[in-house]
């Protein structure tokens, strides 16, 4: 088309997505829970910042059986995103269980506290947003891969080319919290739907969901929703015996599991 990656990532924008205005750029690494709002350096106030954690329900989650599409998770998110081809975000694995049963389990970034991929990034192209959110920065990412290597949870994809821009975002400005279209050479991951959580919008794989298995919460303010209902995230997870997946990795993902095998939603342990 005679554009450079540069011109093209700049003039980039969002159509399609309904009336939503996005951000761009990335906020400094690290989490931090509150922060000072106020001008010429002085405070007017603490302003508390969300803290995102997910919730998936096991009881609810059937792994879409019998859907020929597949996950509906995992198609909002490819729709959304137009990731490369065999990029799953956010992807849903069959997982065997004790005495031959089964249940399933949805698998996206783990978005952990205490993150290898953080650490190991020799650019700072991987970092913390300020509601715990790991992003890429595809503007400094060198592509060396390391973060691919330090991640337990093989969740980050290499982006081996370019993508066409889709249509509908064709208007789009590049931001690593909505990193559309693909860029050539550096790496790619959930997002968590930044852009759409920061102005109270539900993320796409959770609000899509059929069975309201997955749940968005903060953690400041004790809430927890997958848009039908709003719960105590730390009553539900303590009564459900809510458990991280490598949790003795000491990484702290964000991510809890209620444990179940889809019972809620009429599936059998040996299916």
């Amino acid at each position: 088309m005679g554009i450079s990656r540069r011109k093209l990532l700049k003039g980039l924008g969002i159509a399609g997505l309904g009336t939503i205005v996005y951000p761009v750029a990335g906020r400094l690494p690290g989490i931090s829970t509150k922060a000072q709002a106020g001008t010429d350096g002085e405070s007017q106030g603490e302003k508390i910042l969300k803290q995102w954690v997910r919730v998936v329900d096991l009881k609810k989650c059937d792994g879409c059986e019998g859907r020929e599409s597949g996950p509906v998770c995992t198609n909002a998110c490819i729709g959304t995103y137009s990731p490369l081809e065999g990029q799953e975000w956010i992807k849903v694995s069959k997982v065997e269980g004790e005495g031959g049963s089964s249940y399933w389990m949805p698998f996206p970034c783990m978005h952990c506290e205490n993150a290898p991929c953080v650490k190991v990034c020799p650019v700072g192209a991987t970092y913390h947003n300020e509601n715990g959110v790991v992003l890429v920065d595809h503007r400094r990412c060198i592509g060396c891969r390391l973060c691919i290597a330090a991640c337990p949870y093989q969740r980050r994809y290499f982006n081996w080319k370019e993508k066409e821009v889709p249509p509908k975002s064709a208007m789009a400005e590049y931001s690593p919290e909505f990193p559309v279209p693909a860029v050539k050479g550096t790496v790619t991951k959930c997002v968590y739907c930044s852009y759409f959580t920061k102005t109270g919008i539900l993320n796409m794989c959770i609000a899509s969901c059929p069975n309201g298995a997955m749940y968005n919460g903060d953690k400041e303010r004790d809430i927890m929703t997958n848009g039908r209902e709003l719960l105590s995230l730390n009553k539900t997870l303590a009564d459900n015996n809510a458990f991280r997946y490598k949790e003795e990795l000491g990484t702290e993902p964000r991510v809890y599991y209620l444990p179940g095998h889809g019972q809620d939603v009429g599936r059998e342990p040996r299916e």
